[in-house]
């Protein structure tokens, strides 16, 4: 017998906490990437940072996002919050309360389901039903060899991972005989606090569309150009193009991500910096943009303040007092309150 283990729609999370404070149809709601300052040598840089994540808690953002990058390769620039993100998980999930907390993204490929899927429901646990997953197929080549992965299976590896990982979290004793292994009778505890751990698909992973839209309990995608008429359009298109390959037509999120320069002038224009890859704006042009992307049927934005040149206690500050206003986070389930 074939264990369908294909994504959900809205209707399945609708006792998850993290699920539900982060997405609705028709909303936009605001997260932070971490780290909120780049590693360069010295760990100073991560000083207080988790202080911040609790004040973000207070002040109504919708989630917190980790990264998961194992090994530091020079030649990227940027080695992540350093920390193991399912142990500093567990530490932020013990200074907040109401915050989603989200990976931005596990990386499937390098690790075994069955670790990824005990780590996974040990957060969502001791977070009371918080966690999202965010999960991908891995772009650092250099780090596939350290883990005796070839790079070229990448996108069937990960396949292979989230369907083991979603029978691994089924009710019950698992019954898997796959390219990654094999148990019958045996049972990964514990489960999900609601029963299921909403799984997000990262750009494409390896996969086909058609993939996405079946397998994807929500979709995270760089944005289209920032600064062009023609962006929000674009991007409209690609989230309807991929709703369209959803099988029961439901309601499931997207997400966005974008590595943000908040200047201090409200009507600096909206610029790319850094060939693109950054956006300088003022606070209205950001407004203005984060409006345009849930017109286009953008759920969740994901922002990270690491290029920024001001204190990010500042700009997080000034995103809760003047942009959460405009997309503020949805009321969720009161969480179940772990009593470990």
């Amino acid at each position: 017998m074939t264990i369908d283990t294909g994504g959900a729609s809205s209707h399945a999370f609708a006792h998850h906490a993290g699920y539900r404070r982060m997405f609705a149809p028709g909303a936009l709601t605001l997260g932070i990437y971490l780290p909120l300052r780049f590693y360069q040598g010295d760990m100073q840089a991560l000083a207080g940072q988790a202080d911040l994540v609790a004040a973000m808690d207070r002040q109504g953002f919708a989630a917190a996002w980790v990264r998961d990058i194992p090994l530091f390769d020079p030649r990227f620039g940027d080695a992540g919050q350093l920390f193991d993100p399912w142990t500093y998980l567990a530490y932020l999930a013990a200074r907040t309360d109401s915050l989603a907390l989200a990976t931005g993204s596990a990386i499937f490929t390098l690790r075994h389901p069955i670790d990824l899927a005990k780590a996974a429901a040990s957060i969502d646990q001791l977070s009371g039903g918080r966690l999202v997953l965010g999960t991908a197929s891995g772009d650092r080549a250099s780090e596939f060899p350290a883990y005796g992965v070839p790079y070229a299976t990448r996108g069937a590896r990960y396949a292979q991972a989230v369907h083991m990982f979603r029978q691994l979290l089924r009710a019950g004793p698992a019954s898997i005989d796959g390219p990654l292994g094999s148990l019958a009778g045996l049972e990964l505890l514990p489960k999900p606090v609601a029963g299921a751990i909403p799984l997000v698909v990262t750009s494409s992973s390896g996969q086909p569309l058609e993939w996405i839209g079946r397998h994807a309990d929500g979709w995270l995608t760089y944005p289209e150009a920032t600064d062009t008429p023609d962006g929000p359009r674009r991007l409209a298109d690609k989230i309807r193009a991929w709703r369209a390959c959803i099988p029961d037509g439901g309601f499931r999120p997207h997400m966005c991500n974008e590595w943000l320069d908040l200047v201090d002038d409200p009507d600096y224009p909206r610029t790319p910096v850094r060939s693109g890859y950054v956006l300088r704006t003022g606070r209205k042009g950001l407004i203005d943009l984060l409006g345009e992307w849930r017109d286009a049927g953008v759920n969740h934005a994901a922002l990270g303040i690491q290029h920024g040149q001001r204190p990010a206690a500042e700009v997080l500050q000034e995103l809760a007092q003047e942009v959460l206003p405009h997309f503020p986070s949805h009321a969720a389930p009161a969480k179940a309150v772990p009593r470990w």
